[in-house]
């Protein structure tokens, strides 16, 4: 998709209404527990926010960044997600939180950046964490500079996610449950599942709504 069309099309974004579970359960193995609101809340889940950025590229196409976090000793190790991090009692709110997050992972100033639309919270059961996604725009071609947390910057285009044909299922062992099939994106050559493949699911169909 051509930058130019992918804003004229998140201009809508304003009036339109987010997919929320019904998207997020695209992506849910179904052996997985849900988890409803009091249930969370009694968890008392610890808050983080992340940035789905959006910026054109090559041939003027729009491209959103994924990044593969380094290997560390933690819940998220080696996995692939969007940038941004856990909430600080210095951050004023969590859109402040997945700015200053992507500033720090891969160099990105927050004032370059504009926020278009926040999405619906997603609950992290392994690491108890409620995460709330924002979609941001960038309006040049950024150049990226990756922290010890960022092992490799994963950029893919849009049209790549819009296609149905990167929608697949592969079979995990997760946290909860050894051998199930969980369903996934293949972006890059990359599998790309849980909560980040929730937030992509909602942003798809956000995008295909408009």
């Amino acid at each position: 998709m051509e930058f130019e069309s992918f804003l004229s099309l998140i201009s809508k974004l304003d009036q339109a209404e987010l997919g929320g579970l019904n998207s997020h359960l695209k992506m849910i193995p179904k052996e997985r527990k849900l988890f409803n609101q009091q249930n969370i809340d009694k968890m008392q889940p610890k808050k983080a926010a992340v940035l789905a950025l959006f910026y054109p590229k090559v041939n003027n196409e729009t491209f959103f960044l994924l990044i593969l976090r380094a290997n560390y000793n933690g819940t998220h190790a080696s996995q692939i997600g969007f940038p941004g991090g856990k909430f600080e009692l210095f951050d004023k709110d969590l859109e402040y939180t997945a700015l200053r997050e992507t500033y720090e992972e891969v160099g990105i100033n927050s004032n370059e950046v504009h926020i278009k639309k926040q999405l619906s919270d997603t609950f992290i059961p392994p690491s108890n964490f409620i995460v709330r996604p924002y979609l941001g725009v960038l309006m040049e071609t950024p150049n990226f500079n990756h922290n010890h947390e960022v092992e490799k910057i994963i950029e893919v285009k849009l049209s790549d996610l819009l296609e149905e044909k990167t929608l697949t299922t592969k079979n995990l062992s997760t946290s909860y449950m050894k051998n199930i099939d969980v369903p996934c994106f293949k972006l890059n050559n990359y599998t790309v599942w849980g909560a980040t493949a929730m937030m992509l699911s909602e942003i798809k169909d956000l995008l295909k709504s408009l």
